[in-house]
């Protein structure tokens, strides 16, 4: 396969006003919700801080000053504050106002509700190594449902032996879940009005091309979307990092 450009900068969407983890999310954005010791965007920022970006853009909405001052705090100077104060501007929105940070290279776009924890290799790497702009618009990270923690729903994706994507549709469930982590075309928002908007619109037209791609992802998944879902990730985090201690042991 030929070999192309890796992504230069990422996206964290960081500006939903977490509802579903209320109170909590009453006077902190649910990206600095604690979990397991480290503000939820920590977790989320970890492999992200391991690859070789230029740039890390975060947007902020929901008590956006708090997210101003976290990354202020950080002293990176590749994370860079996407305000949307002013208007709520949904995923794709969000990321059509941040482009001009971006630049017009493909990029990642992550959610700030989820992460991974990696096991053998480098899932952004992985991605970029598959990522194919002569036959995809957008890869998909996915997990399986033994991946995920935290987790309730019927999945999302069915995937061909091109790893070419369709939705679940009125099918009643699917083996494959968006978990959260993309690449995307920067052109593929030059069409898209300035008003707030989803993502997920960008990943229809896609799957309508055969252009929406996948990955399933090496590691666990952790979905943390509901208070009740915090306890869930801690508790499964604590038990990885036991059996990784056991598995030390046995092989010193």
């Amino acid at each position: 396969m030929t070999q192309h450009a890796v992504p230069r900068s990422a996206m964290v969407l960081a500006a939903g006003l977490g509802t579903r983890m209320r109170p909590l999310t009453l006077h902190t954005p649910k990206p600095l919700v604690e979990v397991a010791g480290q503000p939820l965007i920590a977790h989320v920022l970890a492999p992200v801080f391991k690859a070789p970006l230029d740039r890390i853009v975060i947007n902020a909405h929901h008590l956006a000053g708090q997210i101003h001052d976290w990354v202020a705090q950080c002293a990176s100077p590749r994370l860079i504050v996407s305000d949307e104060s002013a208007c709520l501007m949904d995923s794709g929105g969000g990321i059509k106002k941040a482009l001009p940070l971006l630049g017009t290279d493909p990029f990642y776009v992550l959610n700030a509700d989820s992460f991974w924890v990696e096991r053998e290799t480098d899932n952004l790497s992985r991605m970029a190594q598959v990522w194919d702009p002569e036959l995809m618009d957008l890869l998909l990270l996915l997990a399986t449902p033994d991946q995920a923690t935290g987790y309730d729903g019927a999945g999302d994706f069915f995937m061909d032996a091109h790893n070419r994507l369709q939705f679940r549709g009125t099918h009643p469930s699917a083996p494959l879940i968006y978990a959260g982590c993309a690449i995307v075309k920067a052109d593929l928002f030059s069409s898209m009005p300035d008003d707030p908007f989803s993502l997920s619109v960008l990943f229809r037209q896609a799957a309508e091309k055969g252009r929406l791609c996948g990955l399933v992802l090496d590691g666990a998944w952790m979905h943390v979307g509901t208070v009740a879902a915090i306890a869930e990730t801690e508790k499964h985090l604590h038990d990885l990092t036991l059996r990784n201690k056991d598995q030390a042991v046995q092989q010193s």
